[in-house]
């Protein structure tokens, strides 16, 4: 027998969306999705507080410093241009390394300013350039706050694949197997409605957008819509999302690319989400530390 998530927050005294968070985090035993509906077994033990706190005050935390960065002074344009273009330098290099990009950091700051790296492959040099001018296309969107869509997560992706003209904004038409992932991705036909469910149960999503975010991406990637460049383009999304909702972008470094792959696995074989939205969470509020402390 089991409990709908609205029957579980009447029983335990918790709202709605604690159910729904504590499900997806894994932390009620039994409790399985089906659609787009929790089933909570009726014999369910409610989580200690203080096994959730951690995740939960952290969105808190997030929620209230970005309300304080809102009161400070606006930073300077001459300010803004430099933080973006060092934040620029590292979120390119790290994405790209993340994917096997072999070229260091510092050599990725040459590359954008045009000077070509002897002895590396034109590809990787492609796949730098083409990760800047994706960024520079997500920075322009947020200006204008367009929502998210097939056609943008195709643009995206198609200044993503500099490297690949023939695969570039088009989605893969042949099985892939992500080598040594504990999934394996949808076949070709499935993957147009399959982004377009996930795009619609994220623009109807009324969580936390870093909850919401996580969600996204996890399913994104699950879903491998494209022959190569998916992990990049990914993670440009999330950008793309975190600032339409007023946070910094976040970088994912290539130091951490285990914790990254091991919040994968946590979701594919446990359904929880949690490491992937603390990963998230951790990122974004170090960002925004960086701006509170910058604009004492």
């Amino acid at each position: 027998m089991y409990m709908t998530v609205k029957e579980t927050a009447t029983r335990w005294n918790i709202s709605d969306r604690r159910v729904r968070m504590l499900c997806m985090c894994g932390k009620i035993k039994g409790a399985y999705k089906e659609g787009r509906e929790w089933k909570i077994p009726l014999d369910a033990k409610k989580p200690e507080d203080g096994r959730y706190s951690k995740e939960e005050n952290i969105l808190e935390e997030i929620v209230e410093k970005k309300k304080q960065l809102e009161k400070r002074r606006p930073l300077t344009e001459g300010e803004l241009k430099r933080i973006t273009e060092e934040f620029v330098v590292e979120y390119t290099y790290n994405s790209n390394a993340i994917e096997g990009n072999t070229i260091t950091l510092r050599e990725t700051d040459l590359v954008l300013k045009g000077i070509t790296i002897d002895k590396k492959p034109l590809k990787e040099h492609l796949e730098l350039i083409g990760h800047k001018e994706a960024f520079d296309y997500i920075c322009e969107l947020v200006k204008d706050n367009i929502k998210i869509s097939e056609k943008i997560i195709k643009e995206v992706h198609y200044l993503v694949l500099a490297d690949k003209r023939q695969d570039r904004g088009v989605y893969r038409k042949i099985p892939v197997k992500i080598m040594g992932a504990k999934h394996e991705p949808i076949n070709p036909y499935l993957i147009e409605p399959e982004i377009k469910k996930l795009i619609k149960e994220y623009n109807k999503s009324s969580e936390n957008i870093i909850t919401k975010l996580a969600k996204f991406h996890l399913d994104f990637e699950a879903i491998h819509p494209f022959i190569d460049g998916n992990g990049r383009t990914g993670r440009l999304l999330v950008n793309l999302e975190l600032m339409k909702n007023g946070y910094p972008p976040i970088d994912i470094k290539f130091t951490d690319r285990v914790e990254y792959y091991k919040a994968f696995d946590e979701y594919h074989v446990n359904n929880n989400i949690g490491a992937m939205e603390n990963l998230f969470a951790r990122y974004i509020k170090e960002r925004l530390d960086m701006y509170l402390n910058m604009l004492k």
